[in-house]
């Protein structure tokens, strides 16, 4: 449904879609073949609340995107120090985790591109918004692009994002899985395989807007 969508919009044929690792990837992959536009990713990790690391307390994205929730930095009395240390970690994780999907591979150009970030949903929307400043500087254009998302968080991408496109928009958005038939965790193995595809379609030549989907 969202690879209908995304092929529709114009101005894409020198455009990238870059999945948000892990679970964006698949997504991500679907949308790339649907338009005819190579495929590479762009790593994310979650910064969580110190002993309670499934509470988001921001996000960062591979290029220098940082995003913060001071409400919940402060109600839980995160000091300084202790976030700085917290986004050094993850950052390192990031950098390991980026080297290890893209095997050697280089990224894909993105200055003065289009760029379509995918995600399989939004809630928060904290690491979508990491993307979006990690990108925003180089790309010509920033287009968010999930299958389901909240409401208000769509809304709001809208503000810094150039382009938002959500498939499904339910109210409320109890949980991001409901909405899949399977939503098995990502494996590293098969965002390897799917980054590898994507690459190899861009080697051969294929060029974005070829296939004329995205026109």
């Amino acid at each position: 449904m969202l690879a209908d969508l995304v092929a529709e919009l114009p101005d894409l044929k020198d455009g990238v879609v870059l999945g948000l690792v892990r679970g964006g990837v698949p997504v991500a992959y679907e949308v790339a073949r649907a338009c005819g536009l190579p495929l590479d990713l762009l790593a994310v990790r979650k910064l969580g609340v110190p002993g309670q690391e499934e509470l988001a307390m921001g996000a960062i994205a591979s290029g220098g995107g940082v995003v913060l929730n001071d409400h919940v930095v402060r109600s839980y009395h995160v000091s300084e120090q202790k976030l700085e240390y917290i986004i050094e970690r993850e950052t390192q994780e990031m950098v390991r985790r980026e080297k290890l999907y893209r095997e050697g591979r280089p990224a894909v150009e993105i200055t003065g591109r289009a760029v379509v970030l995918v995600d399989d949903g939004l809630a928060t929307g904290a690491s979508m918004r990491a993307a979006i400043r990690a990108v925003k500087g180089r790309a010509r254009r920033v287009i968010v692009a999930v299958p389901v998302g909240a409401s208000s968080t769509c809304e709001e991408l809208a503000h810094e994002a150039d382009q938002v496109v959500c498939a499904m928009v339910p109210e409320p958005l109890d949980a991001v899985s409901l909405f899949y038939r399977e939503f098995g965790a990502t494996s590293d193995e098969e965002v390897k395989e799917l980054i590898k595809q994507g690459s190899e379609i861009r080697d051969q030549g294929s060029g974005p807007g070829e296939s004329g989907a995205a026109g």
